[in-house]
């Protein structure tokens, strides 16, 4: 069992972390308090590679292993989680499900873009009354011949409205239930498509997350991902592979946590002494460190296995469930080791606190990695 990172990995981490302490963490706190996108930042992303990572370079890609994805996504979201979920998204949901199963006209016409930054992708799955319960999808796409007519809402979709492509799931045939849904491309610009109000965050303040609406759409048959009723089985596949991005997030939200706990507890005095030296918060800080080592080891097991094509559903879900569960109670100690200016925006940790809490619910519940687990270890 090897433990050590190839030099090409550590690269990459390394351009991660000087990339997110350079370019993310001046103005992070002022696009929290004002909901603003990293547009820039996003742009930056592009031109480094970071939104293309695991894209062949056939089509722009930087061709990059998962473990080198999982290293970039713990350090960019060590500063700044919108940046990085907008960073996962893009790679987890669009690209990889556009390389792994569009057609090569889709590749040509829409991967080559967004791997490169050029444009960003959005993954259309939520809906009002459809959430955990993915199979419950109203949003309809009627066949019409040589195109689809679609009609519907979406919720809670990151880069609403700064994606120029969506990919969208739709039921075609009610009587099929989850074998009667597709998955199709859907432009910006198509006549019929409105992007919502931008939602009001508790965290993640950066991202944009709108509701989307569609009034009779057309979408070229030709923009459908897959064969006729494999939208469902399509968004699950994405959705396993995107739990290790949102794991990564979550461990990068909880090391950036502990790395500003254990910076303050050496400076801060209490007692004469700094607080570091006082075991209360010796202890908090073990806690800490024990639990996002075994945090970023289920995150790397996971990679691993998507890299080595074996199954995983149950590792990544693992992943998500413990990593989000240490990035809320991580964030939560740094808070608590800071005392009194862990609730002052300036020192960073009530913000990755509330961004922690949000690990916890998209692309997938706490509650629903523990249904895919169970699922997993009861086969």
């Amino acid at each position: 069992m090897n433990f050590q990172l190839t030099e090409e990995q550590l690269a990459v981490q390394a351009a991660a972390r000087e990339f997110a302490q350079n370019e993310l963490w001046a103005g992070v706190i002022e696009r929290d308090e004002h909901q603003k996108f990293p547009a820039e930042q996003v742009k930056k992303m592009g031109e480094l590679g970071f939104l293309g990572m695991m894209v062949s370079p056939e089509y722009g890609g930087g061709g990059m292993d998962t473990v080198s994805y999982v290293l970039a996504m713990e350090e960019i979201s060590k500063v700044d989680a919108s940046c990085s979920v907008i960073m996962s998204v893009n790679n987890s949901l669009v690209c990889w499900g556009l390389e792994k199963y569009g057609t090569e006209e889709q590749k040509q016409k829409y991967l080559t873009k967004l791997a490169t930054g050029e444009i960003i992708g959005a993954f259309c799955l939520s809906e009002p009354e459809a959430g955990s319960d993915a199979t419950m999808q109203r949003t309809t796409a009627v066949d019409m011949g040589d195109h689809y007519l679609l009609n519907g809402t979406k919720n809670w979709i990151t880069n609403g409205s700064s994606a120029s492509v969506y990919l969208v799931i739709a039921q075609t045939n009610p009587e099929l239930r989850h074998r009667g849904i597709n998955a199709l491309i859907v432009e910006r610009d198509t006549p019929g498509f409105v992007v919502g109000p931008k939602e009001n965050k508790l965290g993640i303040r950066g991202s944009d997350t709108h509701s989307l609406m569609f009034t009779d759409v057309k979408v070229p048959k030709e923009n459908r991902i897959g064969e006729d009723g494999f939208g469902f089985k399509f968004a699950m596949q994405v959705l396993a592979g995107g739990r290790i991005g949102i794991a990564a997030q979550a461990l990068g939200i909880a090391s950036g946590s502990y790395e500003l706990a254990l910076k303050y507890s050496k400076e801060r005095k209490a007692f004469g002494v700094p607080i570091s030296q006082h075991q209360a918060i010796q202890f908090k800080l073990a806690d800490m460190a024990t639990n996002i080592d075994a945090a970023r080891l289920l995150c790397l097991q996971a990679a691993h296995d998507k890299d080595a094509h074996l199954d995983y559903a149950k590792s990544g879900a693992m992943a998500k469930l413990f990593a989000s569960k240490v990035a809320m109670e991580t964030s939560v100690e740094a808070v608590q080791v800071h005392g009194g200016y862990g609730f002052v925006k300036e020192f960073h940790v009530e913000r990755l606190m509330r961004d922690a809490k949000i690990t916890q619910i998209y692309e997938g519940t706490s509650e629903i990695q523990k249904i895919v687990i169970s699922r997993e270890i009861l086969k």
